[in-house]
């Protein structure tokens, strides 16, 4: 039986978790330079980037959050959000190499 047709669609879940990666490191960047001045959330542009970001973002790590709550001031939900992403892609990647090349 050939899985060969699982190959764009883990293509396409693969993409889609990459961009997700692009989209959360925007999100603490985008956090960082809010709470340290540099980008003021005044600005129209600015806030509907930030509220894009964390409309996004911001489910996941709520979900998060509630196993792990912040320590002080810093939040490892995005940390655990992005290794939970690479193992799910890795997990994928492994997944089509065994379906299509196993003998």
């Amino acid at each position: 039986m050939s899985f060969v047709f699982l190959n764009p669609l883990i293509w396409l879940i693969d993409t889609v978790l990459g961009l997700y990666t692009i989209v959360i490191i925007a999100a603490v960047v985008a956090s960082w330079l809010i709470a340290f001045g540099v980008l003021n959330t005044a600005n129209q542009l600015v806030r509907q980037i930030v509220t894009i970001l964390d409309a996004l973002t911001d489910p996941l790590f709520r979900q998060v959050r509630k196993v792990i709550p912040p320590i002080g001031v810093l939040d490892l939900s995005p940390i655990i959000v992005l290794i939970g992403v690479e193992l799910l892609r890795v997990f994928l990647d492994n997944l089509l190499a065994y379906l299509i090349y196993r003998v």
